[in-house]
């Protein structure tokens, strides 16, 4: 009976595909989503690696076993990793509010999305750097290398390819999540998918919004796998 009420509201205003209410917003919406996610994802890569990498270093494994910071460092990682996004946006609203001045708008959904990515990225991090091989880091310890040299020429180097492969799995999730804060004032699509399509029963604009974020998602895939096997000197 609600679906039914909802298509013809929507009929009643365009029709569906044409919704003057999609059509209007749809521009606005996409860049919002694609402004917060983007720079959400490029704090949560800038920071996210250096505390991957510093797992990596401190680990049995390491170039400097440390197990007391290892465990310490693997504590954060796995409790920010843990915390429900949902509850993570809602702790951040006060700091949200001191940065921005507002929670509302689409920059308001970045600090919680950026410190939600950070932990998440490092986790991908890690485990791309782990899968280099020893031979080539034993073999330039052998050769005098430093361990800076060793951890960014070589470490870094060879798991680039898994490092953007990891950058675009950040990118897709922080899609996902971009919708939630929409739910909440943060604009983008999120926004016009609760406000406009659940909201005021317009199930047209939901199957719409849908379809593009599909569609965004999938062009996220594609120009990172094509930019992992550009990098992958393997192939």
């Amino acid at each position: 009976m609600i679906t039914a009420i909802g298509v013809l509201a929507a009929t009643d205003r365009g029709t569906w595909l044409n919704n003057e209410y999609f059509t209007d917003r749809i521009w606005d919406a996409l860049g919002g989503t694609l402004g917060q996610v983007a720079l959400s994802a490029a704090i949560g890569v800038i920071c996210g690696l250096p505390l991957g990498l510093a797992v990596w270093f401190t680990a049995p494994t390491g170039l400097r076993p440390t197990p007391l910071v290892n465990r310490a460092l693997n504590v954060i990682v796995d409790l920010g990793r843990a915390i429900p996004f949902i509850v993570l946006m809602l702790l951040l609203i006060g700091l949200t509010r001191a940065l921005l001045g507002s929670t509302i708008g689409w920059q308001a959904g970045i600090p919680a999305l950026a410190v939600g990515c950070i932990p998440f990225y490092a986790r991908l991090a890690e485990n791309a750097i782990r899968g280099v091989a020893l031979g080539k880091i034993e073999a330039a310890q052998m050769a005098g290398a430093s361990r800076w040299q060793i951890t960014w020429g070589v470490a870094v180097r060879e798991a680039l390819p898994g490092l953007v492969g990891a950058a675009t799995v950040t990118f897709i999730t922080l899609i996902g999540y971009s919708m939630i804060t929409g739910t909440i004032g943060a604009g983008g699509l999120g926004d016009l998918v609760y406000n406009w399509g659940y909201t005021r029963n317009m199930p047209d604009i939901l199957v719409m919004v849908v379809i593009v974020v599909l569609i965004l998602v999938e062009a996220v895939q594609i120009l990172g796998d094509r930019l992992v096997r550009a990098l992958d000197h393997t192939r």
